[in-house]
C-alpha cells in the first residue's frame, strides 16, 4: 500500500498543526476522540483571560475609588460651605422632646431632635452636668459616638477621620472637624426625665439661641431674658394675637 507524502508544514485533511485547536473548539477543551488537551494553547488562553480580568478589576477599583473620593470631597465642601443642612438651622421654636426617663453619670442617650432626621446625643458627666449635642460630625457628617472611658470626663468621637470633641463644651480637641458640635439645650424635670428644648449652632451663645427660636412663639419669656428686638410692645402684640 502506498503512503501519500506531504511536504513539511502541510498536514492531512482533518489534522491540525501541533499547538493549535480545531476551529470552534475553545482552549482547554479535549480534542475530538478524547485525546489530551492542548496544554500550550490552554495555558496561553488562560494567561490572556487572567490578564483581561486583572485589567478589568484594576479599572473597576480605580473607578470606585474615584467615585467615592469625589463624593467625599463634594460632601466636605458642602458641609464647610454651608450648602448642606446643618443641625438646628431652623428659626422656628422646636417642639420639646423627651430624651430619656433618667440619665446616670457616665451614661449617654441617643435621640432625634429637633427633627426626625437630626441625630443627637445626651450625656451626663461625672459631676452631674447634662450636655446635649448634634451627633453629626462637622467634618463630613459621620456619626459621633460617646466614649466615657476616654479622658477625665469622656469624649465625643467621630471614627471616620479621628475627630474628637470636648464633652463639656462640644469644641474640637483633635482631628479635622472645622468647628465644634451644635448643642442641644437640655433640662431635667423633677421626676428625673431629660427633655430637649432647643438647639444652639456651633459657637452660639445659649441666650442668643433661645432668643432666636422663641422670640415669636414666647415673647413674654424672651422679653424677660432681655432678648434684642423683643420689647413690652412686642409682648403685648403677642398676647393680642
Amino acid at each position: 500500500m502506498s503512503v501519500t507524502q506531504h511536504p513539511p508544514g502541510q498536514h492531512s485533511p482533518g489534522q491540525h498543526p501541533p499547538g493549535r485547536q480545531p476551529p470552534g473548539q475553545s482552549p482547554g477543551t479535549p480534542s475530538p476522540g478524547g485525546g489530551p488537551m492542548d496544554s500550550d494553547g490552554a495555558r496561553e488562553a488562560l494567561n490572556d483571560r487572567i490578564s483581561a480580568d486583572s485589567l478589568t478589576t484594576r479599572r473597576d477599583y480605580l473607578r470606585i475609588v474615584t467615585t467615592v473620593s469625589g463624593g467625599l470631597a463634594v460632601g466636605g465642601l458642602g458641609v464647610a460651605g454651608g450648602v448642606l443642612k446643618r443641625h438646628g438651622d431652623s428659626e422656628a421654636a422646636p417642639t420639646p422632646r423627651k430624651v430619656t426617663d433618667r440619665l446616670q453619670p457616665g451614661e449617654s442617650a441617643d435621640f432625634r431632635f429637633p427633627g426626625e432626621e437630626d441625630r443627637a446625643v445626651a450625656v451626663r458627666l461625672a459631676d452631674g452636668t447634662l450636655a446635649g449635642y448634634s451627633a453629626v460630625c462637622t467634618h463630613l457628617a459621620c456619626a459621633v459616638l460617646w466614649r466615657k472611658d476616654r479622658g477625665t470626663e469622656g469624649e465625643l468621637y467621630c471614627p471616620c477621620h479621628e475627630g474628637v470633641f470636648d464633652a463639656r463644651t462640644g469644641e474640637v480637641t483633635a482631628g479635622p472637624p472645622p468647628r465644634g458640635l451644635p448643642r442641644v439645650l437640655l433640662v431635667e424635670r423633677e421626676d428625673g426625665s431629660v427633655w430637649a428644648l432647643a438647639t444652639a449652632r456651633s459657637g452660639e451663645d445659649t441666650k442668643d439661641a433661645v432668643c432666636r427660636q422663641f422670640r415669636k412663639s414666647d415673647p413674654e419669656s424672651t422679653a424677660r431674658l432681655g432678648c434684642p428686638g423683643v420689647t413690652r410692645a412686642t409682648h403685648e402684640r403677642g398676647k393680642q394675637t
